[in-house]
C-alpha cells in the first residue's frame, strides 16, 4: 500500500490559499496608500534583516516596515472530522470508466502570521483589516483535487493573538512592534486516484445444487443498464399528423427500424410502442415518468436503443434491460472467459 505514488499538491494549495487571504492589505497615511508586503518566512528572518548593517552595494540587506510574514508551525491529524475510511468518491471519467478515490483524511495545518511595524498606528491599521473576518473562523473554498472535481471548504480558525514590542537600547536602535496571530486551517489529504471500469452487465446463474462445480445452471437472470431518454440525437422518422396528449394511436412517416416493445421519444415525452400496423403505432403515453404532450406534424421521432445505452455515464439515471433464460444443456458459465462450458 505504502509507496503508491500520489501527490496532489494539497499542502501547497492550502499554503497559497492561506497567504492569498492577506495579499491585499493596505496602509493609508493621509493621501498616501501603500500595499503591505507579504512573504513566506519566519519573523526572525525579517527581524535579522531589519537589524543588518546597511550596505550600499546590496539593496536587499535591509527591509522596510511594515510587512507581513507567515509560516507553517505544525501539522496535526484531526480525529473530530474523520469519516468512514472505506467509502469512496466516484466520478465518471468516460462512458466506460470511473475515477475513484477513498474519502479524505482530515489534517490541521497551523500557521503563524507576524505583523511587523515600526509604530503602533501602522500595526493597528493592519490588524483591524484582518480580525473582523474571523469569528473565529473564515471559510476558504479550495480546489484540493481538481481531477475529482473536489472543492472543499477549508475553515481558517484564529486561535490566538500575541503582542510584542521589541524596542530596546538607546534611541538610535530601530523599533519593531510585532503582532503574532496563530491560525489553524482544517484541510484534507487524499490518497491515490484509481480508475475502474463501469459495470454494464450483471449475470446471475441459479443452480439446482450448492456444489456449482458439478451442478449445471438451471436459470439465468441478466440485467443491463438501459437509457431512459434518447442520447445520440439521431432522428429516425417524423410524425405524419398532429397529436394531442391523449392520442394513443400515432402515425409516422416510416415505421421501419421500430419494433414492438421499444421506446420512442418525441420532444421530451417518451412513448412505449405496444403494437405496429404499417406506419401506425399504438403507444403508451408518458412512459418512464415523462409527461404526455401535444406534438405538431413533422415533429422528430427518436428511437431509444442500445446506441443510447452506450452513451450513458455512471451517474446518469437509467433503467434495466432484463433477460430471463432457462437451461437444460448441462453447462455452466465460466466467469473469466464469459463462455458457457460443459461440466
Amino acid at each position: 500500500m505504502l509507496g503508491t505514488y500520489a501527490y496532489h499538491e494539497i499542502f501547497r494549495k492550502t499554503i497559497v490559499a492561506f497567504g492569498t487571504l492577506f495579499n491585499n492589505i493596505e496602509l493609508r497615511r493621509n493621501d498616501e496608500v501603500m500595499k503591505v508586503p507579504l512573504a513566506y518566512g519566519p519573523k526572525q528572518k525579517f527581524l535579522a534583516r531589519l537589524d543588518a548593517v546597511p550596505d550600499p552595494t546590496n539593496k536587499r540587506v535591509q527591509i522596510t516596515l511594515p510587512r507581513i510574514g507567515f509560516e507553517i508551525v505544525g501539522i496535526t491529524y484531526d480525529p473530530t472530522r474523520k469519516v468512514a475510511p472505506t467509502q469512496k468518491i466516484k466520478i465518471p471519467k468516460s462512458s466506460t470508466k470511473n475515477s475513484n478515490v477513498f474519502m479524505p483524511v482530515p489534517y490541521n495545518i497551523d500557521f503563524e502570521l507576524a505583523i511587523i511595524s515600526k509604530n503602533q498606528e501602522d500595526g493597528l491599521q493592519i490588524l483591524e483589516q484582518i480580525l473582523p473576518f474571523f469569528q473565529p473562523h473564515y471559510n476558504l473554498a479550495v480546489k484540493l483535487l481538481p481531477s475529482m472535481n473536489e472543492t472543499k471548504d477549508v475553515p481558517v480558525v484564529l486561535q490566538s493573538i500575541d503582542y510584542e514590542d521589541s524596542y530596546e537600547g538607546d534611541f538610535a536602535t530601530r523599533r519593531a512592534i510585532i503582532y503574532t496571530l496563530r491560525f489553524s486551517t482544517k484541510t484534507f489529504l487524499y490518497g491515490p486516484v484509481t480508475e475502474q471500469k463501469v459495470i454494464r452487465k450483471a449475470i446471475t446463474d441459479i443452480y439446482a445444487d450448492t456444489n456449482t462445480a458439478t451442478a449445471p445452471r438451471n436459470v439465468r437472470y441478466q440485467a443491463t443498464p438501459k437509457s431512459l431518454v434518447d442520447r445520440d440525437g439521431v432522428v429516425l422518422t417524423t410524425l405524419s399528423n398532429l397529436i394531442d396528449d391523449n392520442d394513443r394511436l400515432i402515425t409516422v412517416a416510416s415505421a421501419a427500424g421500430i419494433t414492438q416493445y421499444q421506446e420512442i421519444q418525441i420532444g421530451s415525452e417518451v412513448m412505449h410502442v405496444t403494437n405496429i400496423s404499417g406506419n401506425d403505432l399504438t403507444v403508451t403515453r408518458g412512459y418512464n415518468s415523462t409527461t404526455a404532450a401535444a406534438a405538431a406534424a413533422g415533429a422528430n421521432v427518436f428511437l431509444i436503443d442500445s446506441a443510447d445505452d452506450n452513451l450513458m455515464d455512471s451517474d446518469d439515471d437509467f433503467g434495466f434491460g432484463e433477460l430471463y433464460s432457462e437451461f437444460t444443456d448441462q453447462k455452466k458459465r465460466n466467469p473469466i472467459s464469459g463462455n458457457d462450458e460443459a461440466i
